[in-house]
């Protein structure tokens, strides 16, 4: 059901290739709402831009609320909120945000000031990694103790994950049909770093050890790795463009641990090629090979 309303709703005339030989595109103009999730991700987004030679790229805002919902950043008062002024200029691309679970009213209502003002921008939801490694409405009070990420296998964290990723891109799809237009993508982060996850399992991450070298406490915040998967992932889906062959960012340059410049290099082509991987697979990210 979801490939048929992805066929629907982004008919193949509007996914755009993948042209590794073709000129670097124009810069896009960024806003951003989100939490410590998300927040990291535009400065290491500047690096990846300024690696492919694209120019114009220009991060317009963005705005921090920790372990926020969509609907604080739109409840946000008029002299504090600093997406809402932005996207009334007309002048935002591309808008970005960190829903946590639904329903969040705050993602509709960004989606209708925002193509109200400028038809052809474009609103990304980050699709993430559980807190706590468990989904959980409740995540804050039902949190488990310990959380022990080292002992899970993929297939349970696909089956954990599964709702979470079908209640975004049901409402995704939804959006979109309201209206009437592909505006509103998903960037599968979490299906990335999954996929990251299987890898370190089965030995084959340069670099990582074990899952907890992806986090740095139990809730799930991102330690470098992670944080540059995120980064490419959005990326792919913002300029359409796989990442592999992209210079290593500082982030992961200086990821904490013993590891050499050689392990590094090997680790940030793995971070590309899942991130194109998941990005390019994905229905509703607007992206294909």
């Amino acid at each position: 059901m979801l490939a048929l309303m992805a066929s629907l709703l982004f008919p193949s005339n509007m996914l755009a290739a993948d042209l590794p030989a073709a000129a670097p595109p124009a810069g896009l103009r960024i806003a951003t709402a989100g939490h410590s999730f998300h927040l990291f991700m535009p400065g290491i987004l500047k690096e990846l831009v300024k690696s492919a030679g694209i120019e114009g790229h220009e991060q317009v805002t963005a705005q921090m609320i920790g372990g926020s919902r969509v609907i604080q950043h739109w409840d946000l008062a008029d002299d504090k909120n600093k997406v809402k002024p932005a996207l009334k200029t007309g002048k935002v691309d591309v808008l970005t945000l960190s829903p946590i679970y639904l329903p969040d009213a705050g993602i509709e209502n960004f989606v209708k000031l925002a193509i109200e003002h400028n038809g052809e921008t474009r609103i990304l939801l980050q699709e993430f990694w559980l807190p706590y490694d468990i989904y959980a409405l409740n995540y804050q009070k039902e949190k488990p103790k310990p959380v022990d990420r080292n002992s899970r296998t993929a297939e349970e964290l696909q089956k954990e994950s599964q709702p979470y990723f079908a209640s975004i891109e049901e409402h995704v799809a939804a959006l979109n049909k309201q209206v009437g237009k592909p505006a509103v993508y998903v960037v599968p982060v979490g299906q990335a770093a999954i996929a990251l996850r299987e890898k370190i399992i089965a030995g084959q991450a340069p670099g990582l050890k074990v899952q907890n070298d992806l986090f740095t406490d139990p809730i799930g915040h991102a330690t470098a790795p992670l944080q540059v998967l995120t980064a490419y992932c959005h990326y792919a889906v913002i300029y359409r463009r796989s990442p592999v062959g992209l210079a290593m960012p500082s982030t992961l340059k200086g990821m904490k641990g013993e590891v050499s410049d050689e392990t590094k290099e090997k680790l940030n082509l793995l971070l590309q090629e899942l991130a194109w991987d998941a990005v390019s697979k994905h229905p509703l990210a607007g992206v294909k090979k």
